[in-house]
């Protein structure tokens, strides 16, 4: 509908530019486009200086960081490793099984010694605590638990158990199975898969991309700068994140993450600037002007895109959890390298190519042409029949979000660990030899004087199947530990309630932990950060929009969608995930709900994209409704211009996630469809059908400002002629 009680918005229309009075990103672009040499030569410094420090990644970035600062847990595994010898959460287990001899028997006792010495000759290891009766042999004497306590912080025991696990191993005999368990192995394992699985499947990822480059780009030449931006960015951050692994742990999944976004990013942003510059080009003539022209606008979109991006990751790290929050930072890092050679770099190479940026073009490739005939057609239709497909849209997405209600969410079990791998054959091992419960064991860290209360309490609780003695502290503290082994897999959802029971019984000063907690402690903190980030994310979501958009009905509305998209992937995510549907095809078994980091980083991830493309939209909208005031045209030139960046920026992001798919793991199996569906229903249901179908029922409505706000609001504008 158009409804007459909303002004136009003719007397806010800018004039037309004149020489010199571009924007500062005209400017910014003009100063480039003739400084060619100088932008080169400042991008090969950074990312000469910063990329010599790339090849350390992988040895310096943190391999733990899954937990909750400041919680019980955490505090479980300070005390254990500072008074107890290091027999804490981090500690390497060692799994020594015969098939036939008992641990008291000369062979199993040989390879004991092994195990001792292996891990005595590593400095990162306290005290080494041999099998004891009743706790870590198991009653048919065949299976024997030697622990390597721990004398350092948690990623370094990470690293420690990326040493140790294959000489381990290799103490194995015919009869003897030797493997290395535990929370520090288990991580190692897990980050080692997954890392290469996410390297495999972006490589996969490349050929399909380059295809789609080349056909939404139309040439050679062309296709080839999201590369450049990619690399430029990347090179940076990834040297960023070395430097910044001095002052403060970083996150492997921080590179793995960059490396994504870097690439998502760089092409979307490249693709909306190279479509405006082939159309200024062709319409003023003069390369330098028709950059200035396309960073006044594209470029002007892409800043408030990226900006979008990390006032949405920004979120995440209001989660206690450093690997959660380096993750973050690890993509915040990615985005503003690369916003930064789109404002830079792209722009001077642009000015430099002119004319033979289309070079090698595809046959009856039309460069010169800013709009999509085809993307104009269907916003016509749209205009006229905005009901039927609206209601379509809308149908599905609901359709696909009502399962978000039931999504049931845990940490990782061991099911995410490779078969083959060391801590995976050594859970099953403790668990088939001391009980379902053991490779869960809790660790309750008392005062002394409270110890006989808390083995009271443990061994009269229902859900704890052992005791084991109480052990006083080495250095003659006053703390006293007792382990307890749960009835119950560590993956149990029935151990949450073990555990909250035991808290409320045991006396006041008592402190329950053990790797298990630890991850049901980082579950409760997700879970209880989840409003607040999201929170977080809509409000300083739509205050950018409002502020780029200076209009407060539309900007509610795009959040409002981006919303109803992501709760649209977390539904798919629930049918697939927790439920098992499409398994066997992805071949996966599935644990029972989604991993518990999942909905406040998806989350953020997700948001970050659907922005991303609803500003190139919107701001093309707001474009076309600066020039003419007239709904119709806002909504059909927006899709006429932007239509076809979106579609070919979603397709390449849907090529990139959905390659995840096909990893082994579960987590970047998870990441990759929950991630590709978000994309896919964003752009083809959201940005190209129910936002242009909003704008055409709300009119000029969707255009409208109090006065009062236009007045705190700064002028932000997106129209411009030719210069």
């Amino acid at each position: 509908m158009t409804s007459t009680t909303f002004p136009q918005v003719t007397g806010h229309e800018p004039e037309p530019p004149q020489p010199g009075r571009s924007g500062p990103l005209g400017r910014l672009g003009g100063w480039t486009a003739g400084h060619f040499k100088h932008v080169l030569i400042g991008w090969l410094v950074v990312v000469a200086v910063l990329g010599a420090f790339a090849p350390q990644v992988t040895s310096v970035l943190s391999g733990a960081g899954w937990q909750s600062n400041g919680s019980e847990s955490v505090r479980v595994r300070e005390l254990a490793q500072e008074h107890f010898g290091g027999n804490a959460s981090s500690a390497i287990q060692v799994v020594v099984s015969s098939k036939s001899d008992r641990v008291t028997d000369a062979p199993v006792r040989k390879v004991i010694a092994e195990v001792t010495r292996e891990l005595k000759a590593d400095h990162r290891i306290g005290e080494v605590i041999a099998p004891r009766p009743g706790v870590s042999i198991s009653r048919d004497g065949r299976t024997a638990v030697v622990l390597g306590g721990a004398d350092a912080n948690t990623d370094d025991m990470v690293r420690a158990a990326d040493d140790l696990k294959d000489p381990l191993r290799k103490l194995s005999t015919d009869d003897i199975t030797v493997r290395a368990t535990g929370a520090s192995t288990m991580w190692s394992d897990f980050n080692t898969a997954n890392l290469d699985a996410m390297i495999h499947a972006e490589i996969l990822s490349w050929p399909v991309v380059l295809v789609v480059l080349v056909i939404a780009f139309g040439s050679l030449v062309a296709a080839g700068l999201p590369l450049l931006l990619t690399m430029a960015g990347l090179a940076a951050s990834v040297g960023s994140l070395v430097l910044l692994s001095h002052v403060m742990p970083i996150s492997i999944w921080a590179m793995d993450f960059a490396l994504m976004f870097a690439l998502a990013l760089g092409i979307d942003y490249a693709l909306f600037l190279v479509v405006r510059f082939r159309a200024a080009l062709a319409e003023t003539g003069d390369r330098r002007r028709a950059v200035i022209q396309t960073m006044d606008t594209a470029g002007k979109a892409v800043l408030l895109s990226g900006l979008t991006v990390l006032v949405s990751l920004s979120a995440v790290t209001l989660v206690p959890a450093p690997a959660v929050r380096t993750m973050a930072i690890g993509i915040m890092l990615s985005v503003v390298f690369v916003l930064a050679a789109t404002l830079t770099l792209l722009p001077a190479v642009l000015g430099k190519l002119g004319p033979r940026l289309n070079k090698f073009a595809l046959p009856r490739t039309r460069a010169d042409r800013p709009s999509s005939p085809r993307f104009a057609a269907w916003g016509e239709r749209l205009w006229r029949q905005p009901l039927r497909f609206g209601a379509l849209a809308l149908a599905v997405l609901i359709a696909l979000a009502v399962p978000v209600l039931g999504l049931k969410t845990a940490m990782p079990s061991i099911k995410v660990v490779p078969e083959n791998d060391s801590s995976r054959q050594g859970y099953e091992l403790v668990s088939t030899a001391l009980g379902k419960g053991a490779p869960g064991m809790l660790q309750v860290v008392v005062p002394s004087a409270d110890a006989d209360a808390t083995v009271k309490v443990l061994t009269s609780t229902d859900g704890i199947a052992a005791t084991a003695p109480a052990q006083p502290a080495v250095d003659g503290s006053r703390w006293t530990m007792i382990q307890a082994m749960p009835s119950v897999d560590p993956s149990d959802g029935q151990l949450a309630h073990i555990v909250a029971d035991l808290r409320a019984e045991l006396p006041p000063h008592a402190l329950v932990g053990g790797a298990a907690v630890e991850n049901l402690d980082l579950k409760q903190a997700l879970d209880d950060k989840a409003p607040l980030v999201i929170g977080v994310i809509l409000t300083l979501g739509f205050i950018l929009l409002l502020i780029a958009l200076q209009a407060p009905l539309i900007s509610a509305l795009a959040v409002l969608t981006n919303l109803l998209a992501t709760a649209a992937a977390f539904g798919v995510a629930k049918l697939i995930f927790q439920d098992g549907h499409l398994s066997g095809l992805l071949g996966f078994e599935p644990q029972g709900f989604l991993d518990g980091w999942g909905p406040v980083f998806f989350f953020a991830m997700i948001f970050a994209i659907a922005m991303d493309y609803t500003v190139f939209l919107l701001s093309s909208a707001k474009e076309h409704y600066e020039h003419t005031g007239e709904p119709k045209h806002a909504v059909v030139g927006a899709l006429a211009h932007s239509g076809r960046v979106i579609f070919a920026a979603a397709a390449v992001m849907v090529a990139v996630f959905f390659t995840f798919a096909l990893a082994d793991p579960l987590p970047p199996k998870e990441m990759g469809i929950v991630l590709g569906v978000a994309v896919l229903l964003d752009a083809f249901l959201i940005r190209l059908v129910l936002l242009p179908v909003l704008l055409r029922l709300t009119g000029r409505a969707a255009w409208w400002a109090p006065a009062w706000l236009r007045r705190i609001l700064p002028d932000v504008r997106f129209s411009h002629q030719s210069i």
